[in-house]
């Protein structure tokens, strides 16, 4: 039974690693920076980072605008967006690389992180 789950566990790892998900995305900014985020790093908009609902902190995600087909990578390093409809909310820095006050956008989940709560 162990072997069955972790099998299934790598199969689906695989499975979201390689799609691609349709996201409303949104970025926040200076209301936020300097404070602490919920994976215990300090927020700072000028660096390309993002928030997500469930993805592990330190999870890459290339975020492309579907509209102007800019992308960036940026890494989970907070817990939102707490606004209806959104799945992701981009640093400052990240939205403008592609051009995204409230935009929509493909996610591709590049590597998923650990998880760890860091205080740094």
């Amino acid at each position: 039974m162990a072997y069955f789950m972790k099998s299934l566990v790598v199969m689906l790892s695989l499975v979201l690693s390689t799609s691609v998900f349709a996201a409303n995305t949104s970025y926040y900014g200076s209301k936020f920076h300097g404070k602490r985020t919920a994976s215990g790093s300090i927020f700072n908009m000028n660096a390309l980072t993002a928030a997500h609902k469930t993805l592990p902190f330190g999870t890459k995600v290339k975020v492309t605008n579907k509209k102007t087909k800019e992308s960036v990578v940026v890494k989970i390093t907070d817990r939102g967006p707490y606004i209806h409809g959104r799945v992701l909310d981009l640093s400052k820095a990240a939205a403008s690389r592609i051009d995204c006050q409230l935009c929509t956008t493909t996610m591709k989940i590049l590597s998923y992180g650990d998880g760890k709560y860091r205080r740094e």
